[in-house]
């Protein structure tokens, strides 16, 4: 049986991405103000920015109800495929326990808690997407990546704490002390959770390229297939001297892929926002 390869909006992956491997994409929503729309084609993270600065308040975002995804599977089982779905972590959002009560009332379709956000599921998903071509099963797939997902290692550098203040995520005088003593924390995906790890001191462009030697110096378990540079409005001389430092460090990634965040890290993390994203070998 054919194999079709889906995910929702937040894996960040570039409608470059999602052509080259056949993949399709179901939208979350995303609520500013009394304007509602979905991630990525309604709603973009120009937008929210506008809002915020507008407003002071975040948007709201919603996630892919049971019915929709009903829908969205539906399309592809009767043109005959399994379906390996991938959702954002289950502790980020209930769009997999809601793809999960889909899938209970079809056959054939399989859904992954990528465990991650952002490009850290978007790995998941390519690696899903090559599996496919080499004729593996939707089955064979599913359980491949439910290992697959614990090697990936996702992780931000903020340039401020504004947005995780208005999400509820730091206190008042935590983000006060961060803007006045120049902090820029990295926020890593554990367990399928964002956690505060190191906290960065300076200027936005010496704590990242600083945030990128910290995760990538002295590695021998690197899986060099790919690696993401995801950002959210990152200048594009800082993107390059990222770009050059992972091949300073980490030489023989066959891709360095960069891309835009959406919705759903714009709305965590604000603007100035950079990750390398990765995976590691199994050992």
């Amino acid at each position: 049986m054919k194999v079709k390869i889906t995910t929702d909006s937040t894996c960040d992956l570039s409608p470059e991405l999602l052509e080259k491997y056949d993949l399709d994409m179901i939208s979350l929503g995303v609520t500013l103000g009394d304007r509602s729309g979905k991630d990525g084609t309604d709603i973009t993270p120009q937008d929210i920015y506008a809002f915020v600065d507008r407003t002071g308040k975040l948007p709201k975002t919603s996630a892919v109800n049971e019915a929709e995804y009903l829908t969205f599977f539906g399309k592809w089982l009767e043109q005959g495929y399994a379906v390996v779905h991938f959702c954002i972590s289950s502790d980020f959002s209930s769009c997999y326990q809601n793809a999960c009560m889909a899938a209970e009332e079809l056959e054939n379709v399989y859904v992954v808690d990528s465990r991650n956000l952002s490009t850290g599921q978007g790995l998941s998903v390519l690696h899903a997407a090559e599996l496919a071509a080499e004729g593996k099963s939707a089955e064979e797939i599913y359980e491949d990546c439910r290992t697959y997902t614990d090697l990936v290692e996702a992780s931000f550098v903020l340039d401020k704490l504004d947005y995780l203040y208005k999400g509820g995520r730091c206190s008042a005088l935590a983000r006060f002390g961060a803007n006045l003593m120049h902090l820029k924390p990295c926020i890593e995906v554990i367990r399928g959770k964002m956690e505060p790890t190191k906290k960065y001191r300076g200027a936005l462009d010496k704590v990242t390229l600083e945030y990128v030697t910290d995760k990538l110096s002295g590695r021998t378990d690197l899986d060099h297939t790919r690696i993401f540079i995801t950002h959210t409005t990152a200048s594009p001389e800082l993107i390059r001297k990222v770009e050059a430092r992972i091949n300073e460090l980490a030489p023989g990634f066959k891709e360095i892929l960069i891309t835009n965040a959406g919705s759903t890290i714009t709305s965590h993390c604000g603007p100035n926002t950079l990750g390398i994203l990765f995976v590691r070998t199994r050992g």
